[in-house]
């Protein structure tokens, strides 16, 4: 076990620098750094000024440069621009030239500054992440059990009117679009127009004090929309369990019809169902966008679109470190959790 989790980190690894390259090469293209040379400096710059204005903060170095600068495991550029002012990578907003480190990158907790919020990338993902994950909590409280529930209970008896009336429930959820689903609750329980203004139509208030009125929108347009896939995987797995050879015999001897499946084919099926809940973490952390633009939540998917939106290029580096190695982790976590599930399945 202990030198399968190393292979695995070692990869996860090789994998988190592979992607967060790619991530890295498109936020540096040309238009994206014009854009920025723009923004920052003068809308009306011309191109020699552009070009002037990247050179002088580092932006005109060779990729891999500019990517080890980054990561922390080269020396931070120090450059004497052509408007005689000498910049350094490592000497950030309050920081005198004399008092700059030589490193200063990811390795060394050094996330950058943004553009937009005028604050360092550390403190902004990780304020917003943990908004989130207050949101991501509370859904996969209502998600996973609720889920679980449904697939059980159609998977128990095939074909049954119980299985056809929760299948097509899960079919109808996973098919509603978050977009679609969020608005009708808005309009339904959040307005007098239906008159049942039980609900808070935002989210806004639930950043400090999150209740029931002001937080059950959001979560459950998004619990609905994964709680359906998650039900139709454990439905099918409950089905195939069922309808094994073991599970046979346990009949035949006399076993009881709950303790059947309670004990012998729940286990069993929830093997595949693991590995969808695993992945609903990376998508909850990415896929919330929607629902906390709609709500007004400004957590991880908010911070996201602004990022996106106002090309600010180091808090887009900045989440897409945290997306990237939230699904790699969830990955491991489910591998590993393979095991402990099901006793036959060995890793090698």
């Amino acid at each position: 076990m202990g030198l399968f989790i190393l292979r695995r980190l070692g990869v996860m690894i090789l994998t988190a620098l592979c992607l967060t390259f790619i991530v890295f090469w498109l936020t540096n293209l040309a238009p994206n750094l014009e854009k920025l040379a723009k923004t920052q400096g003068n809308a009306r710059m011309t191109d020699d000024a552009v070009v002037s204005w990247l050179e002088n903060r580092g932006y005109s170095q060779p990729l891999p440069v500019k990517y080890g600068q980054w990561l922390g495991v080269l020396p931070g550029y120090v450059i004497e621009g052509s408007d005689g002012e000498t910049r350094a990578r490592c000497a950030g907003p309050g920081v005198a030239l004399e008092d700059a480190s030589t490193f200063c990158g990811i390795l060394q907790g050094d996330w950058g500054f943004s553009t937009v919020f005028k604050a360092d990338v550390s403190g902004i993902v990780a304020t917003r992440l943990g908004l989130t994950g207050k949101l991501m909590f509370w859904v996969m409280m209502v998600m996973v059990p609720g889920a679980l529930i449904i697939g059980v209970l159609a998977g128990m008896r095939e074909g049954s009117r119980t299985d056809r009336s929760l299948s097509t429930v899960s079919i109808v959820s996973t098919a509603t679009p978050e977009y679609v689903s969020g608005v009708v609750f808005i309009s339904v329980f959040a307005t007098a127009t239906f008159g049942m203004n039980w609900f808070k139509g935002t989210a806004t208030s639930a950043m400090e004090d999150a209740t029931f009125e002001n937080f059950f929108l959001p979560v459950i347009t998004i619990a609905l929309y994964g709680m359906g896939y998650i039900a139709r995987m454990t439905r099918a797995s409950m089905t195939e369990v069922m309808t094994a050879q073991y599970i046979r015999t346990a009949r035949l001897k006399g076993v009881s019809f709950p303790t059947i499946v309670l004990k012998h084919a729940l286990r069993n099926a929830l093997i595949a169902p693991f590995t969808v809940i695993m992945l609903q973490f990376p998508w909850l952390l990415n896929g919330v966008v929607i629902v906390e633009t709609l709500f007004n939540y400004k957590g991880f998917g908010w911070v996201l679109v602004q990022a996106a939106g106002n090309n600010d290029i180091e808090l887009l580096l900045g989440v897409s470190v945290v997306s990237v190695f939230v699904v790699l982790i969830t990955q491991l976590i489910s591998d590993i959790g393979y095991v402990f599930l099901n006793p036959r399945i060995r890793i090698s």
